[in-house]
């Protein structure tokens, strides 16, 4: 690990963090803290998804639709009006709404092989959107003078490394330069995010082999054909299945990566200082029980 004490990490001029954990555990809320002190540079792994390496898929879907209406065509084609994503940290939106949900068109829905071809490009997209994170620590330091970095990761970053590889090209790139710390939920937050799912169901990216898995178990237990599907019942139905499948990795990550920290320690965060504090009892956890 890039800190292998409390001592250490306390000591350190330049403090290097990567956050993980479902979305919901405060991940980005934390981020936002240490980035209005006006000592973190916050770099958000889902707004370079969207910025850089998905921006152009996202435009060219809304002139996609734009394109439908005569009156926006005719406009578009003699370049009279300008579509573009107004993506922000707080505002991930065209990233979800370009991903979509998979199912009945009329519902809303995407069809199947256009879905999973969103998938892979957003998976391609995360895995060098972490891959950047080296680069975007000594941009911080050189171009802005920033002398410490969070990265806030999207919740799918479990889906494209092997925790069990120690060679995994991701994880090792992101251990060089972070302190990896998994934010740790229990039951009762598994149950919240849940609920709120439910409420607000919002699209998700998967390995591949897990969405043909869940896909297929849909169809059969619902009796139902591919374009007839329900998006939002597909995807309420797979989301609480995404958790189990995602727990595991996240441990794994921890154990062999970084750092556990539970959530109910990361919400007592209000300052720098109580993050100090909250890093380095984990960082005693962990070598306590190395």
């Amino acid at each position: 690990m890039l800190y292998s004490s409390a001592k250490e990490w306390r000591d350190a001029p330049q403090k290097r963090i990567l956050f993980f954990a479902m979305s919901g555990l405060g991940k980005t809320h934390v981020s936002n803290l240490l980035r209005d002190s006006g000592k973190w540079f916050h770099y958000s792994i889902d707004y370079r998804i969207g910025t850089r390496y998905m921006g152009e898929y996202i435009i060219d879907n809304a002139k996609r639709e734009a394109m439908k209406v005569p009156f926006l065509r005719d406009l578009l084609r003699s370049d009279s009006i300008y579509i573009g994503s107004n993506i922000s940290f707080e505002n991930l939106t065209p990233v979800s709404t370009y991903l979509g949900k998979p199912g009945n068109p009329d519902a809303g829905g995407t069809p199947i092989d256009v879905y999973r071809t969103r998938q892979d490009q957003f998976a391609r997209a995360e895995e060098q959107a972490l891959l950047d994170t080296g680069y975007f620590i000594q941009r911080a330091q050189d171009l802005y003078g920033y002398p410490h970095f969070i990265c806030d990761t999207g919740g799918s970053i479990c889906e494209w490394v092997d925790p069990e590889n120690p060679n995994d090209p991701i994880l090792k790139h992101l251990s060089e330069h972070c302190l990896m710390v998994w934010i740790k939920g229990t039951e009762d937050h598994t149950e919240e995010l849940v609920r709120r799912f439910d409420r607000a169901p919002k699209p998700m990216a998967y390995q591949p082999a897990f969405l043909t898995r869940v896909w297929n178990d849909y169809l059969d237990q619902k009796n139902t054909k591919p374009d007839d599907v329900d998006p939002d019942a597909f995807i309420r139905w797979t989301y609480a299945q995404a958790l189990a499948h995602r727990q595991p990795r996240y441990e794994a990550m921890a154990n062999n990566w970084g750092i556990t920290v539970p959530a109910s320690d990361m919400a007592t965060v209000t300052d720098e200082a109580s993050f100090e504090d909250v890093i380095a009892k984990a960082l005693e956890a962990k070598t306590t029980n190395a």
